[in-house]
């Protein structure tokens, strides 16, 4: 068995809900770590995350020129299906998102 610490996503949300992170179909068992959620423009935005579409942050404000840093131990198992993915959205294309964690192989 190999722990392996790793970058899962970094990308910017889309306007409407789309797949952030959804883990391999092998074995693999992942654990999400951190996410850090950064607006790159002066304007206020909002974003929402989901794990199973249920929400972990819903129309949450990130002010301008900010970074959100979230800690957690979320398991994501590849088995059995359905998939466990994590999801989201935000009012601006200009909020990015970095997920972060382990894969156990």
């Amino acid at each position: 068995m190999a722990i392996i610490s790793s970058a899962l996503a970094r990308t910017a949300f889309a306007l409407t809900e789309g797949t952030l992170f959804q883990p391999p179909t092998d074995d693999t068992t992942t654990i999400i770590t951190n996410i850090v959620v950064v607006n790159t423009v002066a304007s206020s935005a909002n974003f929402t995350i989901l794990l199973d579409d249920t929400e972990l942050f819903s129309n949450t404000v990130i002010p301008g020129n900010s970074t959100v840093s979230i800690d957690l131990r979320q398991v994501l198992d590849a088995q059995p299906a359905p998939r466990k993915k994590i999801t989201g959205f935000a009012t601006a294309t200009t909020v990015k998102v970095h997920i972060s964690g382990v894969e156990i192989i």
